[in-house]
């Protein structure tokens, strides 16, 4: 009785294609589902293009009124003696905020004095450029009178 070998090569070779088409077709037919909603005949009905919206007004945000308040007391606490025209940096570690006032000028008007600024307000939202003014009141607390973003 003879034995004779036969080499299974050329059948792994074979299966290993076999599986990979099954692997591939699997592949496709599951992608299938998530493309299925695609409107692919423009068949669906169209959004009616004449309806807008208007856009939210803009809140002030609790972090806006905190930076506010530590812009407020940076500007109002300077010595503009000593200031000058240096730039004045504040943080903000209850927000995270930080920025640097860069012009101060002190004026009054009427019987109350004020100072107008410009600062920049680095925070999770970017960077942003604001102008705004500081007053004192009668009872010598200073109020933020104007903080417009640029």
């Amino acid at each position: 009785m003879v034995l004779i070998a036969k080499s299974n090569t050329r059948t792994k070779g074979a299966m290993r294609k076999v599986a990979c088409i099954l692997v591939l077709g699997l592949a496709a037919l599951s992608t299938v589902s998530c493309t299925s909603s695609l409107d692919l005949f423009d068949s669906a009905p169209k959004p009616d293009r004449s309806i807008s919206t208007g856009s939210v007004p803009e809140t002030r945000s609790e972090t806006t009124l905190s930076d506010e308040a530590t812009v407020r007391n940076a500007v109002s606490s300077a010595d503009l003696a000593k200031v000058g025209n240096a730039p004045l940096p504040w943080a903000n570690a209850a927000t995270g905020s930080a920025g640097v006032v860069s012009t101060i000028r002190e004026a009054r008007r009427a019987d109350q004095v004020c100072r107008d600024f410009t600062t920049t307000r680095h925070s999770y939202e970017g960077i942003a450029m604001f102008s705004g003014q500081a007053c004192l009141t009668g009872n010598g607390d200073w109020l933020l009178t104007a903080f417009d973003r640029q």
